[in-house]
């Protein structure tokens, strides 16, 4: 665990059904942000309840950290996420270009998805659950119809395993969250729109309610996503986004 932040714990486990589960069944043991990392997992979980198992070779991990800001300060962290996974992705890829991110929690390798987060609170606590695609991708079967292709860290030519990884992440993580924390949203918010996925092209947002085709034009301060329509610019607060 060499340059391993100070300030964060590191639990590794062979099997879980869930790092998120784990991180709420350790919430009242966990005092300081700790990453929680299974080397398989059996029941996770994503948005929208969709589930799927996480085989040997890729990453499944959560990180617990005690929440002090309002709800929607704390979900930022998505993009703190994001651009911190970005960062761990060129450091072990050196392709800068090969990767983008999507709003509001994916990351890319050439237009496929590799990595996804979902923020949950437990109690008092912000849980971070990230999943990368090291060495194997889902079945084409199992994708959510217009979802974009699933793609591999080991396609762009990194042969990583999880620990080695998260000692990655877990660094570029502490110092945007250090970053996040002194100087707020907007260093952040510039640094990841730097590096958004067809930012200035058209896409659809679909919501709960309906779908809204616009350009995307901009993050706003709150991580809304901002869509120009012929009726103007539209905030959107949660959606699954389609190209």
């Amino acid at each position: 665990m060499s340059h391993w932040p100070e300030g964060y714990g590191r639990r590794v486990y062979d099997t879980l059904d869930s790092t998120l589960s784990e991180a709420a069944r350790l919430q009242q043991e966990l005092t300081a942000p700790t990453w929680i990392l299974a080397l398989e997992q059996t029941a996770a979980r994503g948005r929208r309840g969709r589930s799927w198992t996480t085989p040997r070779g890729n990453f499944a991990a959560t990180l617990m950290m005690p929440r002090k800001e309002p709800p929607g300060v704390a979900a930022l962290r998505s993009f703190v996420t994001s651009l911190a996974l970005y960062r761990a992705f060129v450091a072990v890829t050196g392709r800068e270009d090969a990767f983008a991110l999507k709003w509001p929690n994916d990351v890319l390798l050439r237009g496929g998805k590799v990595a996804g987060i979902l923020l949950e609170s437990v109690g008092d606590h912000l849980a971070i659950g990230i999943g990368v695609n090291l060495a194997h991708g889902p079945e084409a079967s199992t994708l959510e119809a217009r979802a974009l292709p699933a793609v591999t860290l080991r396609e762009a030519g990194a042969n990583v395993s999880a620990e080695d990884f998260l000692d990655v992440l877990a660094r570029e993580y502490a110092g945007l969250e250090e970053q996040f924390t002194t100087y707020g949203f907007s260093t952040i918010r510039s640094a990841w729109l730097a590096h958004a996925a067809r930012l200035g092209e058209v896409i659809t947002a679909r919501t709960m309610r309906d779908e809204i085709t616009g350009v995307f034009e901009d993050v706003d301060g709150a991580g809304n996503l901002i869509l120009r329509t012929r009726d103007g610019a539209v905030p959107i607060t949660a959606a699954d986004v389609f190209f």
